[in-house]
């Protein structure tokens, strides 16, 4: 993998972050969370597909064979931003 295919990455599992934080409604950090966040969800949305049987939609070919899911890696972001959400919320005051 060369350093362009490498930043392309990058941009590319920032802007799924990001669509996934904001499916979720979560606006936590800044851009190198969104691409943690889109590494991650791109992690969690794989091992769904899996565990379904799913196909991988909308995949990205990025030099020599390493496909980066679109889809599932929004979708996988969106579910791992919404379990944070759900874990770090404040309790609510009476």
């Amino acid at each position: 993998m060369s350093l362009l295919d490498f930043i392309v990455l990058l941009v590319i599992a920032g802007i799924c972050g990001a669509i996934g934080q904001a499916i979720a409604g979560a606006s936590r950090g800044g851009c190198l969370v969104a691409i943690a966040v889109g590494f991650i969800g791109a992690i969690v949305g794989l091992w769904l597909a899996r565990l379904m049987n799913l196909p991988k939609l909308w995949t990205v070919s990025l030099g020599e064979g390493h496909d980066f899911p679109i889809v599932w890696s929004i979708i996988g972001a969106a579910i791992f931003m919404a379990l944070i959400n759900l874990i770090s919320r404040p309790p609510r005051q009476p």
